[in-house]
């Protein structure tokens, strides 16, 4: 596999740091193309695993570093600060760094993949800018949930006192504070995210990942929940797009497969034609990081492979 990286100037003026893997040369034509939108506090290189999979099955992958998140973030001081933009501003990146793809490879189907934040990004592209894919894959998902505007009020007052870009214990714990809860006796405080220490330790050892988001960031992303799952909006994700939703029964991120599973059947009630769901016994929040990864990496690339348009209808 290769690497190739590549930066686009995003409509802020900001660069936008951007992996593409691809299979070296084999002289067989490349079959389709997956987009990633990676999650809060870690960085897309981290999906190079993955992609070293599809592209062995003739895929290309891309994935762009996120702002506020690895060498998008233009210093250490920035991670976990999006700017002003924030979460509007990071699904017209992914929106952006789409027609990219599209320009590179116009005959081949695009399909989108978002995990945690991404997967809420991923979420807001399905109705705002839904074209240019064939499908989108949400992994360490969720569905509606409540409470969202205490936090949201909570966070901007933070805001307020101390600045958007100022990095918030508070809300990072009540956000996270209550996701160990299952795994006592807990290791370390992100045993939430996978059963395979190395894993965990890997993450930990990461200086792109792990990082405290600031109390702007929180207050956007919340709003960003907010917004997702309002009737109308919902309403504009085309009904024919596949959707493939996956993650692990105890992932605190979707409430132990509770809120995954609604979310499948408020698109199910939307009316929306192909949603497929799985969610791993035993699995956490990061299902492509955990134990039983080469199984779920391989379920992602069978889904794929069995929604793959042919060239002539790929999505334009």
């Amino acid at each position: 596999m290769e690497e190739h990286t590549f930066t686009f100037d995003n409509d802020t003026g900001h660069r936008v740091f951007v992996y593409r893997w691809s299979a070296v040369d084999s002289g067989a034509p490349p079959r389709g193309v997956l987009q990633i939108a990676h999650g809060m506090a870690e960085t897309a290189k981290r999906y190079e695993r993955l992609a070293r999979v599809l592209t062995a099955r003739g895929f290309i992958v891309y994935a762009n570093d996120h702002r506020g998140h690895g060498r998008t973030a233009r210093s250490p001081e920035e991670l976990g600060w999006p700017g002003k933009q924030g979460f509007t501003g990071m699904a017209e990146d992914i929106t952006q760094l789409s027609a990219i793809i599209r320009r590179e490879h116009p005959d081949l189907p695009l399909f989108l993949l978002g995990h945690s934040m991404g997967s809420f990004l991923t979420q807001k592209v399905m109705y705002r800018a839904p074209e240019p894919y064939a499908g989108f894959i949400l992994s360490g998902t969720n569905g509606p949930r409540g409470l969202l505007g205490i936090g949201r009020t909570l966070a901007r007052f933070q805001a307020l006192l101390q600045g958007d870009s100022h990095p918030s214990l508070l809300m990072n714990a009540l956000t996270f504070g209550s996701f160990n809860r299952n795994f006592l006796p807990a290791r370390t405080p992100f045993d939430w995210l996978s059963r395979d220490d190395k894993e965990v330790d890997k993450y930990i050892a990461d200086p792109h990942c792990g990082f405290l988001c600031s109390a702007g960031f929180f207050f956007g992303f919340f709003g960003l929940l907010q917004e997702i799952h309002r009737p109308d909006k919902m309403r504009g994700i085309p009904k024919e797009k596949p959707i493939y939703i996956f993650g692990g029964d105890l992932d605190p991120v979707g409430r132990n497969g509770a809120g995954v599973r609604r979310l499948a059947e408020l698109y199910t009630r939307l009316g929306l034609k192909d949603i497929a769901v799985k969610l791993y016994p035993g699995g956490r929040h990061e299902m492509l990081n955990e134990i039983n990864r080469d199984e779920v990496m391989s379920d992602v690339l069978g889904w794929l492979e069995s929604r793959m348009p042919s060239a002539a209808v790929a999505a334009e």
